[in-house]
């Protein structure tokens, strides 16, 4: 590596502070957070015919609307009373698992859905879920 510093190198570099000109921050960039538009639903208290009607409903309302990002919170079973009886499931029978087995084996929404994910701590996190939409064809 060279340490001398080249005359030219110095006269473009003073040349450059007398201008007094602002560089854009480069890392600025790196920080921009895309915005989803998004709506969320509350399955609490719903029975699992309940909460897959409505969420069949809401899924295709917020594609219609063009919604790109949709929090589902279920909960988390705690207080499921499908623990006292022996013939139910007791993954099955909790809203936590039930609906997102619902959204992936229905045709109608899975044609408009691109991904399923996990909440953040802050959306719900083991007692939510996101639902990413695909955007509206409008031909």
């Amino acid at each position: 590596m060279n340490k001398k510093i080249s005359d030219k190198d110095k006269k473009d570099w003073e040349e450059f502070l007398s201008k007094n000109v602002k560089l854009s921050d480069k890392d600025l960039s790196f920080e921009t957070k895309k915005n989803f538009k998004s709506r969320s639903i509350d399955l609490h208290g719903h029975s699992l015919d309940e909460a897959n009607i409505k969420i069949k409903n809401f899924i295709e309302k917020a594609y219609d609307d063009g919604v790109e990002k949709l929090v589902i919170i279920t909960g988390k079973g705690i207080h499921s009373k499908n623990e006292k009886d022996p013939f139910v499931s007791k993954k099955l029978g909790i809203l936590k698992y039930s609906v997102p087995d619902f959204i992936r084996k229905n045709v109608e929404l899975s044609v408009l859905i691109k991904s399923l994910s996990s909440a953040s701590i802050q959306d719900g996190g083991e007692g939510a879920f996101y639902v990413f939409l695909r955007k509206k064809n409008n031909f």
